[in-house]
């Protein structure tokens, strides 16, 4: 979207002039400002306020929703199936084009751990947020109904796995929620709810430091929730996490936020990739020995020129992403123009994580904070980087009012199925798998 958005600008004219045509093809027609989304699961900010709708911000670009299945860079043609092509039958459509800049991203990196598939859930988009923050407050309402122990110990269980940025933000957000929200159950203690974040390695958060990342566990050890390092999941199979160190946790709610790996169409190409799947880039950003390519991103293995290390690439985060996606677009222009192109250069600025409301820490040009200022910082850098104003104005606006008035407790999860109670009236009683279409 950032590369997109640069070229419209930089290309305005020769886009009215029909010299120039920008196509967008994304899955989805908006775009995630994903540092929110443990706010928006934790209710603090509305879930349309979390995402930037292309249409809107690319007015003069062409935008398909669809997936590139294919590329054949040989043949310069991206092979993409749309919303419609199940609907014509008339199968994939093949997309010419001059220039290719790939940013497909990252996905979850999931790990061959029995009953993962049928029991997890990831934390990469804001469906999942929200599916989460409705299945929190339902095991919630699970516990308060039943009469059997199991089942109530089994709800109030929540196992984060991963303790990188997504899984400690998310974590320590819901749990924020959850301990607000028990206030509102007659039977249901904030003592009464576990929640455990298993890391595989000895430190979270590494980003922002070794010394920060041990004031996080702390700040989590206090705030009641168990914190295990060295400790992987070894099997989650009828709702039971079973650890490496031995513990057997029956939960109905289990978060993998373990890692990330390169877009599954990377292998669908034609073009070079290193060790870990990833595009070998140069540090102008083109893809390595290809013309007319380019690439950004978490897909994209980048020199770093900045490290002190020879070899080293730049990390697979926003913070990259975002200044990639600049220079890229102005090399682009460049390079059609016949220009020289520039070297993508960016010093590491620091990292900030949110712990909960109020709660944080940062590592920032060396300085390291902790507490509420931290969480200042938190919002304050985010809220400088979602795109638009118009999101700036309404995500102030809603921090805003949560301020001022209490938390929403509510659970929306009949949202997943729709049209479930109106096939409950019509006499047909619905499937599990029956979605609104």
């Amino acid at each position: 979207m950032y590369t997109a958005l640069r070229l419209q600008r930089k290309l305005k004219q020769r886009l009215r002039s029909g010299e120039a045509e920008i196509v967008v093809v994304t899955p989805d027609p908006y775009m995630t400002y994903q540092p929110f989304l443990p706010e928006a699961a934790a209710g603090s900010i509305s879930p349309r306020h979390v995402v930037v709708p292309l249409r809107r911000v690319l007015a003069h670009c062409t935008i398909v929703v669809g997936e590139a299945r294919r590329i054949d860079h040989a043949k310069r043609t991206a092979t993409v199936t749309t919303l419609a092509t199940g609907e014509d039958g008339t199968g994939a459509v093949e997309i010419p084009y001059d220039e290719l800049v790939l940013a497909p991203g990252s996905v979850s990196r999931t790990l061959p751990v029995p009953g993962l598939a049928d029991h997890g859930v990831g934390f990469k988009t804001i469906e999942e947020a929200i599916g989460l923050r409705n299945h929190v407050i339902e095991q919630m309402d699970i516990a308060s109904a039943t009469r059997d122990p199991a089942i109530r110990d089994a709800a109030l269980t929540f196992v984060f796995i991963g303790g990188g940025y997504a899984g400690v933000e998310a974590l320590a957000e819901l749990e924020d929620m959850a301990r607000y929200t028990s206030r509102y159950y007659h039977n249901i203690k904030a003592e009464d709810l576990k929640w455990i974040l298993v890391e595989a390695t000895g430190r979270i958060l590494p980003e922002v430091g070794e010394s920060m990342g041990r004031y996080a566990v702390r700040e989590l050890r206090g705030r009641n929730i168990d914190v295990r390092l060295d400790t992987r999941l070894e099997s989650c199979e009828d709702r039971i996490a079973v650890l490496s160190d031995g513990s057997r946790f029956p939960t109905r709610t289990l978060v993998w936020t373990a890692g990330v790996k390169p877009a599954p169409l990377l292998a669908a190409t034609d073009l070079p990739l290193n060790a870990r799947g990833r595009l070998v880039c140069t540090a102008r950003l083109t893809i390595d020995g290809t013309e007319h390519a380019w690439a950004a991103g978490d897909a994209a293995a980048v020199p770093d020129l900045t490290a002190a290390e020879p070899g080293k690439e730049t990390a697979p985060n926003a913070q990259h992403a975002v200044r990639q996606a600049k220079v890229l677009a102005d090399n682009l222009v460049a390079a059609i123009d016949g220009r020289p192109l520039k070297d993508y250069r960016h010093s590491y600025a620091g990292s900030v994580a949110s712990l909960g409301l109020h709660k944080g820490v940062a590592h920032v040009y060396g300085r390291r904070l902790k507490g509420y200022p931290a969480w200042l910082m938190h919002r304050m850098y985010h809220l400088s980087r979602v795109p638009t104003f118009n999101r700036k104005a309404r995500v102030l606006a809603e921090w805003t009012l949560a301020a001022l008035f209490k938390r929403e407790i509510v659970s929306l999860g009949s949202l997943e199925h729709p049209r479930a109670e109106f096939q409950i009236a019509a006499g047909r009683r619905p499937r599990p798998d029956d979605d609104c279409q």
